[in-house]
Order: C-alpha cells, then structure tokens, then sequence
C-alpha cells in the first residue's frame, strides 16, 4: 500500500503548487461556460460562510530526476478553471489583491497550468472561451469576495504515490466511473439550502426521499415531472440528464435576494410555515400543505422535497387507475365513473399492444397529460377530461406504425398536424372549458397495430372517418 496524504487546501495553496502537472492521460478541458457560471455563482452565494469546499483533488506523486511532480489524476477541469478565475482577478482586480495581500507583488498567484501548452482544439477553444465569460463575471467580486475565493474556497487533495491506486481512489469517487443521477445531484442541491434547518426538520423533510428506490425517483423525474414542466413552456423534453437539473431549482426564500416575482412563493412559503407550526396545531392536529404547482417556480430547500412527495403520490394514484382514489386525494370523495371513461381506462391497462415501447411511451404522454389537468383543476370535470385526452394522445397511436421518443415530444409541442398543444393550452387555462372545448379533428386513417380496441373506441366516440 503506497502512502496516501489527505489534506484541506486552499485556492491559494492550490495556486502556489509550483511542482502541479497536467499529464497526458489527462481527457481534454471540456467545462462550458455554463459550468463556469455555475462554479462562479457558488463562490458568490457562499461567500458569507466561514469556508465554502469546492471538490476534490486526486494527485499522483511521481518521483523524478528532477523531483516530486504531482500529476493531477482528477480535478483537471476545476483546477484549470480556478487559475483562469485567479488570473482574471490578478489582471483585473490587482489594486483589491494588494490591499488584502500588501505582499502580493511578492507572491505569484498562478500555478503552474496557467503555462501549460495545450495542443487540444477543444481544449483551447474552451478556455478561451472560458475565460472571456470569467473576465465578464469578474466585475461581481469585491474584496470580500475575492478575499473569500483565495482564502476560504477549500479543497480536499489527496495524495498518492502509487499510480495504480490513485486512479482506483478516482473511480471509487466517481462511483467507478459512473455519473450521479440527476436526482442525486438535486438531492445534494436542496439538502444544502437546508443548511440551517435542524438535523431532526432535514430528516422529517427528506423521509419520503429516502424510502424510494433510485428507479423509481429516476422515473418519477424523467417519465413525468421534467416532461410536463419543460413541454407546458414549450420546450423539448425528451431525456433528463445532469444538465437539465437546473429546471429543478429555483429561489431560496430565506434569500436576501427578494425580487418582485418572487413575492407570491414567499407569502405562500411562510404562512404554510407559520400555520403548520402554530400553538393550535398541537390541539387539532391539522396540517396546512403547501399549494404546489408542477409549472410554478421551484422553492429550493425543504418544499423541493414536499413537492416530490406529493407529486410522487398523485403519480402513483394515476397510475393504479383508481381516479375515486385520485378524487379522495383531492379531497373530492364519493365521485362517480362513467362508463365511458371506466372503459377507456380499462382498454388502455389491456388492449394487446400496450406492452410494446412505442405504447408505453404513448401511455406516458396520456398520464402526463392527466396529471397537468388534475394538477391544475383538480377533479372539476376529470371524467370529460379523461375522454378529451384520450382522443387527443391517441390519435398519435392510430397514425403512427413506430412511436419514438421523439414522436411524443414533438407531439406535445404541437409539431405535427394535429398541432394542438395541450400542455400550453393547460399552462394557460383559467377554467377547465378552455381545456374540454378544444376541437380534435376525426381520425381517417389507422397505421398501427394490435389497437383494435383503441380504434373501437374512437369509433364509438365519433372520432373516426375511416373505414
């Protein structure tokens, strides 16, 4: 076993490491400014905090002629992206560095990598690139902040000597070269707008979290809630990865920031708050929810997570076909069902090629689609509802012989020549008619197949010409 050092350093330290090596191994800089952007805003929004980590740093010690080097094995890309920042401070901001340094002029504040040559097109592009965005956020930084960037912005470094082991301590970071999903990204996200809540509120708040398997959390993101949030704003929709986590995350009401937008989620934010922990809750034991809307802007922190646990139950609810079940959620018992929406529920759970992907990828519109109008209206005339969503979705079934995903999302959008977008039309409805009086053309033609039942259907409801 070779010997491992483990140590916090500053951006400082970082920067004085004159010995740091970029070796050849290493995958070309790649960090778009969005993720500059990103690392720029951390710094900034944390600058109140009395030391704010940024990473890790893997280091492979090799043993040269010349000397120790220290060849970064992981954390290229923050590095870099730290000494284009320090260079843009020292370039532009030098009078602010001397008054917090008087030795500044003594002290060079960028590391070796700075001066590395990079042959790399991608590589050169992006920190050229990089850079001109840097030197634009760089008017933000006063002395406190650029105080708080070299002094109390951390890293951890770990050092190896061994080779071997110090790309196996990379993979064990990276979960063995694997990604973190996009949920657990969002999770570590609101988990630290938490910050200031007790450990016992944090645990109460991410409980229905923790007890659902990371499928099941990956569907609920990427099947449902990322899909209605993007195709209501007319956006594409089609994969959630880490880059689209950002949908997911929206204002902090315990923020000095207090922009006008913002005062509607705050009132709503703090009175559920201040209801729930009233005297009087402790004698009649009532609860006051938050009135979440799946398009509305994202409270970081505590509602982030009380937001999925009551989406996660409507889902679930819809996707039993239980709708008494569904109405009771929406505190509307003793509803009645139709026959003709029971049918179209039990066709859509039976009819023979419901199990092929294409299928399954219509079904999902249809529930997405359900789950904007509950989210919406609640109950108030779901049983039309159901019957004017059916029609509407599919009706993309029966023309196509193949559904994609990309047959669904541009669907949604209204990219073909039914060209009726419904989740905008949702978006923007004050009352459930402007939904249930939409004008579907009749079907003439069906391509698909094992769908008879379906096409049965539209011919009972008047909704086929064909033959």
């Amino acid at each position: 076993m070779s010997s491992l050092e483990k140590n916090i350093i500053t951006v400082k330290d970082l920067l004085l490491t004159d010995n740091l090596q970029r070796p050849k191994y290493q995958r070309p800089y790649k960090w778009s400014t969005k993720n500059v952007n990103q690392l720029i805003d951390d710094i900034i929004l944390n600058q109140k905090k009395s030391a704010y980590r940024l990473g890790t740093l893997v280091i492979h010690r090799e043993n040269k002629d010349t000397g120790n080097v220290l060849n970064i094995v992981d954390g290229q890309q923050r590095s870099i992206t730290l000494t284009l920042i320090a260079y843009a401070i020292i370039k532009n901001k030098s009078n602010i560095l001397q008054k917090i340094n008087p030795k500044v002029k003594q002290i060079n504040y960028t590391t070796k990598l700075l001066n590395l040559s990079f042959t790399n097109d991608i590589s050169k592009f992006n920190i050229q690139n990089n850079y001109n965005e840097i030197e634009r956020r760089i008017r933000e930084f006063d002395e406190h902040s650029i105080y708080f960037f070299f002094y109390k912005c951390e890293i951890v470094q770990v050092v190896l000597s061994d080779i071997s082991e110090a790309f196996q301590f990379f993979d064990s970071q990276n979960s063995r070269g694997k990604d973190l999903e996009p949920h657990d990204l969002l999770k570590a996200f609101h988990l630290r707008e938490m910050a200031h809540l007790s450990t016992d509120d944090q645990l109460k708040s991410v409980s229905t979290w923790e007890t659902m398997e990371t499928q099941e959390l990956a569907n609920l993101f990427s099947l449902y809630l990322y899909r209605i949030r993007n195709w209501s704003k007319g956006h594409s929709a089609r994969y959630f990865t880490k880059e689209e986590v950002d949908i997911f995350k929206g204002i902090s009401p315990d923020s000095e920031e207090n922009y006008p937008f913002s005062q509607l989620f705050r009132i709503g934010h703090f009175y559920t708050e201040h209801y729930n922990n009233e005297f009087h809750r402790n004698i009649d034991n009532k609860q006051l929810q938050y009135p979440f809307q799946i398009d509305q802007v994202i409270i970081n922190g505590k509602r982030f997570f009380e937001m999925i646990s009551y989406y996660k139950t409507m889902i679930d609810n819809i996707n039993t076909n239980e709708l008494p079940k569904i109405a009771k959620e929406f505190s509307k018992p003793n509803i009645d069902i139709n026959t003709l929406s029971q049918e179209i529920l039990s066709v859509l759970s039976n009819y023979e090629g419901r199990n092929r992907t294409g299928d399954k990828y219509v079904k999902v519109l249809f529930d997405c689609c359900l789950i904007y109008y509950l989210d919406k209206f609640g109950t108030k005339y779901i049983l039309k509802a159901i019957e004017k969503i059916f029609i509407w979705v599919y009706t993309l079934r029966l023309q196509m012989q193949a559904v994609q995903v990309a047959s669904i999302d541009n669907y949604a959008l209204g990219k073909n020549e039914v060209n009726k977008e419904i989740f905008k039309i949702i978006r923007e409805a004050i009352h459930p008619n402007d939904i249930l009086n939409i004008k579907l053309d009749n079907l003439n033609t069906n391509n698909s197949t094992k769908t008879d039942s379906i096409l049965a259907l539209f011919k009972k409801m008047n909704y086929y010409d064909g033959k």
